[in-house]
């Protein structure tokens, strides 16, 4: 998980941990770790088949879950938590946090953890990675900690496996924070809802980094 790796290379390394108002994008650790993320889900079409895939390569993962979506299938948020995997809010259904009021940001927060249950960490991702100072300082005072991400498949593109995979190859480093999406809330075309390519490219990924990281 994001924060697994945040406080492992903070205990190792002393590295800088900016827990108050800063947001996790990657950590700066020489340990050989990775966190994979997975948002917008839980899906009962892909969900299930990137756990076999994550299972296979013993990779650990975090799933930032919307709430409308774990309400819908609470069954894959109980499967994803008995897997091992962390568990993040990512809103009830992801609206921008900076084009909503402060206490629509605070009730989309509160309506996804009570769907989310105690299968859920305090890790929160803002939808579409949109922030201000004012979700930011929200966020906050609801206790979370705010992760987004430094390496980016762009798998809501109309990209094959190979070509996700490259892109995620070339930029990795230690303590990268990889996004993925195990479903797409909103979509352009009807076959983006389709996550088999990015379920590929995922484990072409953990097959070709196998020995080299962690991911945790």
């Amino acid at each position: 998980t994001p924060l697994h790796l945040a406080r492992a290379a903070a205990r190792r390394l002393r590295a800088p941990f900016f827990r108050l108002t800063g947001t996790i994008t990657r950590v700066t650790t020489c340990e050989p770790l990775i966190a994979l993320t997975f948002d917008d889900g839980p899906d009962p079409s892909a969900t299930p088949r990137l756990l076999e895939v994550l299972a296979r390569h013993d990779a650990g993962a975090t799933f930032f879950m919307l709430g409308a979506c774990a309400a819908r299938h609470p069954e894959l948020v109980r499967e994803v938590a008995a897997a091992g995997h962390a568990i993040g809010n990512h809103s009830w259904d992801h609206p921008s946090f900076p084009l909503v009021p402060s206490a629509e940001r605070r009730a989309q927060v509160r309506r996804a953890a009570a769907a989310l249950g105690a299968h859920a960490t305090r890790l929160f991702r803002p939808p579409y990675g949109h922030q201000s100072l004012a979700s930011r300082l929200d966020l906050l005072r609801l206790g979370y900690e705010v992760v987004t991400w430094n390496v980016t498949a762009t798998d809501w593109l109309d990209h094959d496996a190979r070509w996700m995979a490259d892109r995620v190859l070339g930029k990795v480093a230690p303590g990268s924070i990889v996004l993925f999406h195990d479903h797409l809330y909103t979509t352009v075309e009807d076959h983006q809802t389709d996550r088999s390519t990015m379920i590929e490219a995922v484990a072409l990924i953990l097959e070709e980094l196998r020995g080299r990281f962690r991911f945790v």
